[in-house]
């Protein structure tokens, strides 16, 4: 555990490279206003927060840690991943559907036991901070202990964490579903418990619509309208098949998205991960509500579901954020699954900035969750989710960064070439909870 592991003084100076946005980077602009990077300065934290920024030493009085010639950024804010899929991860040869049956399902249905699922809360935010991400919107399972698991876990180790229960009470095996009465009681019990405790925050988590009946979801729909700092979680549009389907289970809706705004599902503490299979008319209605993609590339090649048009997206007035849907993604690692979302826009004839990258998986991540007051950037007063991180690892990406002309340069072969390995420390609201051994 990461918990208690070390002691950080109250005030405390980091020297390195800091990087952060003050607003939206232009889609394809490299020399952006929005960007502020601050090569050789110190970044003050006092009390869990953030003090200042300046290039002069700090003098006494100060704990100083000189990490000149490293990349010092806000830690990552991952929207959408769940906890107990790191037991299927990389797993082979289907589509969502069947990956759901095949290795999803049946590795959820252990956490119905409580050791098992403590271990797993445990192991999946330790992994998180390894991977300099400090903050998530999170999957358990349909267990309410899962769901407390994660909780307390994200308590104990300072971090803003958004979950739920998630709601299943058809079309999933036996272990898994819920029923309506049961499942809302359950939702305003881990609402009274844990919601607005420390930096957590309850989620009203749809599995996504097929797993849900009608009835349900309207139950759903009710929680959010019964307390709009509630947060919702689902998925939407994220493969053809699914799409279909959801077409003969929801005659009546005109798409996958009018399925959840029927029931007032969608509004801006709404986040639904994917919608690659979206209309115009889907992206007025996302505009219009509030609700924000969280983009997540890695698994949308992985399980071959498609290209997210992401400029097509913004130009709507749909925010978007970057999520790694581990385990449908293949690493918790921010900047492989942004070096994917590269990948993946290029094959749309589209060229994704590391400033646009970036921004999505920190500012622009926190403005979506309605959180830029607490994290996601080096203001004064917010947390200090903090991480840093070597420009370079290994002699591949060493040669490349020597030969990088710019700020951008270097920060897209950095978000292309680094991974977990470059991570030197993560700090959750000014304590340190992860240092590379």
């Amino acid at each position: 555990m990461t918990t208690d592991r070390f002691a950080t003084p109250a005030r405390l100076a980091l020297k390195g490279d800091l990087l952060d946005f003050t607003a939206a980077p232009q889609w394809g602009r490299v020399d952006d206003p929005a960007v502020r990077f601050r090569p050789g300065h110190w970044l003050l934290i006092e009390n869990g927060r953030i003090a200042g920024a300046q290039a002069e030493d700090p003098g006494e009085g100060w704990a100083r840690e000189d990490h000149s010639g490293r990349l010092i950024l806000p830690g990552f804010v991952d929207t959408h991943v769940h906890s107990p899929q790191l037991d299927v991860i990389a797993s082979y040869g289907t589509e969502l559907l069947d990956w759901l049956n095949t290795y999803t399902f049946p590795a959820e249905q252990r956490y119905m036991d409580p050791e098992v699922a403590r271990y797993g809360a445990d192991r999946f935010l330790d992994a998180l901070l390894a991977h300099g991400t400090t903050s998530a919107v999170v999957y358990p399972t349909v267990h309410k202990v899962s769901a407390d698991a994660l909780f307390d876990a994200a308590a104990e180790r300072g971090m803003r964490l958004i979950t739920g229960k998630v709601l299943m009470d058809r079309n999933a095996p036996e272990g898994l579903r819920d029923d309506v009465v049961q499942a809302e009681r359950d939702c305003l019990d881990l609402i009274a418990k844990h919601h607005k405790r420390a930096r957590l925050a309850y989620a009203v988590t749809v599995r996504f619509a097929p797993t849900s009946t009608p009835e349900q979801l309207a139950m759903a729909g009710a929680l959010c309208r019964a307390d709009a700092s509630l947060y919702m979680q689902t998925h939407v549009a994220e493969n053809r098949g699914e799409v279909e389907w959801v077409a003969q289970l929801f005659p009546e809706a005109r798409s996958y998205l009018d399925v959840y705004d029927r029931v007032g599902l969608l509004h801006p503490r709404a986040v639904l991960a994917h919608g690659i299979w979206l209309d115009d008319e889907d992206r007025r209605v996302l505009a219009r509500t509030g609700a924000h993609i969280a983009h997540c590339p890695s698994s949308n090649l992985f399980l071959g579901s498609g290209l997210f048009d992401w400029p097509g997206a913004l130009a709507a007035g749909v925010r978007v954020s970057a999520a790694s849907d581990v385990g449908g993604g293949t690493s918790l690692s921010a900047q492989r699954t942004l070096a994917d979302g590269y990948k993946v826009q290029a094959l749309g004839g589209q060229r994704l900035t590391a400033w646009a990258g970036l921004h999505a998986a920190t500012l622009g991540a926190a403005e979506a969750l309605g959180l830029a007051e607490e994290l996601g950037h080096f203001g004064v007063a917010t947390l200090a989710d903090v991480c840093i991180w070597d420009w370079a690892a290994g002699p591949v990406a060493e040669a490349r960064m020597d030969l990088a002309r710019d700020p951008h340069e270097r920060a897209f072969a950095w978000m292309t070439l680094s991974d977990d390995r470059n991570l030197v420390a993560s700090y959750v609201a000014g304590e340190l909870r992860y240092r590379r051994s």
